[in-house]
C-alpha cells in the first residue's frame, strides 16, 4: 500500500496484507489464544502477574511471526490501537471460519 492508511477501514486490508503468510497468522492465533487464556486465568486466580504474561505471550508470538516468517515490521509500531483491535478481529474471524473470505476480499493470497 503506497499511501499509509488514515482510517480503520483503510487499515484493515493493510493489516491483512501484513499477515499474508499462513505461518504468521498461526503464530498470531497461538499468541492471542494464549493471551486470552492467561487473562481468564488471571481473573479466576487473582494473580496479577498473569496479566503481564498475557501481554508478553500475545506480542512474543506475533513478533516472531513478523520478524522471522513475514520479515516485516509489526504494524503495532505505527498503529498500536488499530493493530490490537485487528489482531482480535482476525482471531475471532478465524474462530468463526470467516477469515479466508476476508483475506480474499483484501486481496491476500
Amino acid at each position: 500500500m503506497a499511501d499509509m492508511p488514515r482510517t480503520y477501514a483503510e487499515f484493515w486490508p493493510y493489516y491483512l496484507g501484513e499477515h499474508a503468510r499462513p505461518r504468521t497468522r498461526q503464530l498470531h492465533f497461538l499468541g492471542t489464544g494464549l493471551a486470552l487464556a492467561l487473562l481468564v486465568l488471571a481473573a479466576v486466580t487473582g494473580r496479577p502477574w498473569l496479566l503481564l504474561a498475557a501481554v508478553v505471550a500475545g506480542y512474543l508470538f506475533a513478533w516472531i511471526g513478523h520478524f522471522v516468517v513475514e520479515r516485516n515490521r509489526p504494524a503495532t509500531f505505527k498503529y498500536p490501537l488499530w493493530s490490537l483491535v485487528s489482531d482480535f478481529r482476525m482471531f475471532f474471524l478465524w474462530c468463526a471460519g470467516r477469515l479466508e473470505a476476508e483475506l480474499k476480499r483484501a486481496g491476500v493470497q
